[in-house]
């Protein structure tokens, strides 16, 4: 239940094989998102292999983590009323706390005020929590906060205002997520289920940078090379946390959430991979709100299950030999807090990032992602021990250089021995650009029916910065008519082509930057009809767009910035005759369906798509 990202981009869709979708990979059961992310009011869903729309609107108070937990009662309520005794694995992936920040009013003005204080008192009050709770050891040092985070006493009134807005709808994020799990295990108890439940409970990766020094509106404008700016921020501060914005907060948060440690997500120091986990099995475990400090990696565990439920791993699956479990079981430590870790080495790399931890010890490097200095086999590595310093403060590397070299040495040999290799910090290299694109890349007519299902917007033949054409098939009554002829997207990013008063429209959304309306100067006439919207390219991702009936030229205008290279980033898709979920501009309400006859859309695209494969890379280099 939840996210899955784990499909390439080419096969989720309704054409693709489902063989990397959950039911391919195992699972009996799916209700989720494929992707990174998704929008938490107006989700792209997937209910076991096929897309539906959401339960309720966004007006009806629609949250897709309630949703998600509602769909893993459902299951599990499901199972037992057939089956009283049969195991099972739930896997629950929620859309948080990724991007984009959303959260039920209610949960964003518990927090209103809550981190006014900001993120230099939020780390010392933080870090002095974790002590006093020991989750990390008393003489854990705080790191110094990095030179390119400003001290909060140093902001205006006015960014701090808006710096503390991002932060209350990231709280009120997590705090919403957590009441929803714990509806998930209340559900247990009254199934009888919950004592004898192991629950693993953890993150994914270390807080995000993705929202830049000053914060984000929409994700999707650094995609498209289009500002931040920190004064439209101010002026919509009031949306943040709401279906209307795509927002992540600054660095400075992102170093506060990552208390106590250095940097962040993507990277290899303890910021970007060290992560809470939280195990609970009543019946199994007699220990209650203990920590325990053995070092564990992601890849334990699945081998401290297979050991709890006394199974051995397959060594051969459908055929196929498996490759040997790489990670080793800690459910020795589950009964006893002192017994030492049976993890002894772990390497990490990231974007040429690389560490490697062995018996207390962490040798560490960071190298810029997508530049060629210092150069991967030139980086500076450091040293830390991380048993006397957690937050790795205190590099040691000049005074141990023996162990130093000997750990990198061990880096090497980790990395041949998993595959690591070649290293490679380019996130747009050959190695992704060079993957063979989707079907829709070659086509250049597609049709579209009403009633189909969404398609995502990596299925739609590109229309970036190339001439193309809709074309809308319909019978218009004596009674006019009104609604969405084809749309992509959502208020992030896309266009809408539809009939609004008896008049055609056509409305280009610039990642939520710029819309651009235009519509027609006369009346649709009667009857059978071909409805188009018509861009020629008069430039670099600019051109005409005109609108016709029939090849009769009924209104026209310029787009002087078409989307270049991304329509948003929560997987709202195409859509023939509606526009559902969060619509694409606020000229109308959704679904906005269209109320004649509309037989079929044609989109039609002409000359080569292009792909500025170093603007690709500028965007990484942004995204950081």
């Amino acid at each position: 239940v939840g996210k899955w990202h784990l499909t390439p981009d080419e096969d989720m869709n309704l054409a693709a094989p489902r063989t990397s979708w959950p039911l391919g990979r195992g699972f009996e059961r799916f209700y989720g998102f494929h992707g990174g992310e998704t929008h938490q009011f107006a989700p792209w869903l997937v209910h076991d292999n096929h897309f539906v729309d959401q339960p309720r609107s966004i007006n009806e108070g629609y949250h897709l983590t309630e949703d998600l937990v509602d769909h893993a009662i459902e299951d599990v309520f499901d199972l037992r009323a057939i089956d009283a005794d049969k195991p099972f694995f739930l896997y629950l992936a929620t859309g948080a706390c990724h991007s984009p920040h959303h959260a039920p009013q209610t949960w964003l003005d518990h927090y209103r005020g809550r981190f006014d204080h900001g993120w230099d008192v939020e780390r010392e009050q933080t870090v002095e929590r974790q002590r006093d709770l020991g989750v990390i050891p008393a003489h854990t040092e705080l790191s110094p906060r990095p030179d390119w985070v400003p001290a909060w006493d140093s902001l205006g009134s006015s960014e701090q205002k808006l710096y503390a807005r991002f932060m209350e709808a990231f709280g009120a994020y997590l705090s919403h997520t957590d009441a929803q799990i714990g509806r998930l295990l209340e559900a247990l108890e009254e199934t009888g289920d919950l004592d004898n439940t192991l629950v693993l409970l953890l993150s994914d990766n270390g807080a995000s940078s993705e929202g830049g020094p000053n914060g984000s509106v929409n994700d999707a404008r650094p995609w498209n090379l289009v500002g931040r700016p920190l004064d439209e921020a101010i002026e919509r501060i009031d949306e943040i946390g709401g279906p209307r914005l795509h927002n992540n907060y600054p660095w400075g948060w992102t170093v506060a959430g990552n208390t106590p440690f250095r940097r962040w997500k993507r990277e290899v120091h303890e910021g970007g991979v060290a992560d809470p986990l939280i195990v609970s099995w009543p019946a199994g475990i007699t220990s209650v709100g203990e920590v325990r400090t053995q070092y564990t990696h992601a890849i334990d565990l699945v081998p401290t299950l297979l050991e709890l439920l006394e199974m051995d791993p397959p060594e051969e699956l459908a055929g196929v030999t498996q490759t040997p479990m790489a990670g080793t079981s800690f459910a020795h430590t589950l009964s006893d807090p002192d017994v030492p870790s049976n993890r002894h080495t772990q390497y990490f790399e990231m974007f040429g990032c690389q560490a490697l931890y062995h018996d207390g010890w962490k040798a560490v490097s960071f190298h810029p992602i997508h530049t060629a200095e210092p150069g991967l086999d030139q980086v500076a590595w450091e040293l830390y021990d991380l048993i006397n310093d957690p937050a790795e403060c205190n590099d040691l590397s000049d005074q141990d250089p023996g162990r130093l070299a000997s750990m990198i040495e061990k880096w090497w040999e980790e990395a041949e021995k998993y595959q690591v290799l070649p290293l490679d910090n380019r996130p747009f290299s050959e190695f992704t650009l060079g993957r063979p694109p989707g079907a829709a890349a070659h086509r250049s007519l597609v049709v579209y029916h009403p009633g189909a299902g969404m398609v995502p917007e990596e299925a739609v033949p590109p229309l970036f910065n190339r001439s193309h054409a809709l074309r809308a098939d319909v019978e218009i009554p004596e009674s006019g008519c009104e609604g969405v002829l084809l749309s992509l997207g959502n208020l992030q990013g896309g266009f809408s082509f539809f009939v609004q008063q008896n008049r055609l429209v056509y409305v280009h959304n610039l990642v939520g930057k710029q819309w651009v309306r235009i519509e027609a100067e006369t009346e649709l006439l009667l009857g059978e009809q071909c409805l188009e919207a018509r861009f020629t390219r008069t430039g670099n991702n600019q051109g005409q767009i005109q609108l016709l009936s029939d090849d009769r030229l009924l209104g026209e205008g310029p787009i002087e910035r078409f989307t270049p290279m991304r329509w948003n980033l929560t997987g709202a898709g195409l859509h023939c005759g509606a526009d559902p979920g969060l619509p694409v501009c606020n000229d109308y309400e959704s679904p906005f369906s269209f109320t004649a006859t509309l037989h079929r859309v044609t989109l039609e695209v002409l000359g080569e798509a292009t792909v500025d494969q170093k603007a690709q890379a500028d965007i990484a280099v942004i995204r950081q």
